[in-house]
């Protein structure tokens, strides 16, 4: 398609998606892109629910996680589940001027997303090692944004999170 920009020296290797900015609303639905402009993953932001709820399915239908806001918190907080099993959980940091999450992984070590998350410009780390680098900057489309998850990475898990941070620090009614 032509539309990545040419990668940094720094960058990481893996594999890239494409997503829309602020398209991911309870009620409306998306597709997840890779880097070829093929429909890899949609996301069904499913309506009538009380609470923010979202189903990252394969290009096939199939399910591939869940995403459910948990109220009756301090903060806001996400739950992803696989096959009914809660597998991570995105929870918003209370402190600090620029927006974190901190993203508990059920078995594994957590992650933390840091940079600037409302503009789309931020990575997904564990232990200091970068998961998932995201940025607007790869892309020439007007609201659209990237994530490259690293080679041998969870790519649905990464992008079921990067939902989750989208729709935590872009609420919408």
């Amino acid at each position: 398609m032509g539309l990545l920009r040419h990668r940094g020296e720094h960058a990481a290797t893996g594999t890239r998606y494409r997503m829309r900015e602020r398209m991911l609303s309870v009620g409306d639905d998306s597709w997840i892109e890779d880097d070829q402009g093929r429909r890899v993953f949609h996301v069904d932001g499913k309506a009538l629910r009380i609470r923010k709820t979202f189903v990252l399915e394969d290009a096939d239908g199939r399910e591939v996680a869940k995403l459910q806001e948990r109220k009756l918190s301090v903060r806001d907080r996400m739950e992803i589940e696989r096959d009914g099993h809660s597998i991570a959980t995105v929870k918003k940091a209370l402190v600090g001027i620029r927006d974190r999450f901190t993203i508990a992984v059920e078995g594994g070590p957590d992650l933390k997303a840091k940079g600037n998350l409302v503009d789309h410009e931020y990575e997904i780390e564990r232990d200091g090692e970068t998961v998932a680098s995201i940025s607007k900057q790869w892309f020439r489309v007007r609201d659209t944004y990237g994530v490259e998850v690293a080679s041998g990475e969870d790519a649905p898990l990464v992008l079921a999170i990067t939902v989750c941070i989208d729709a935590m620090s872009h609420p919408r009614d």
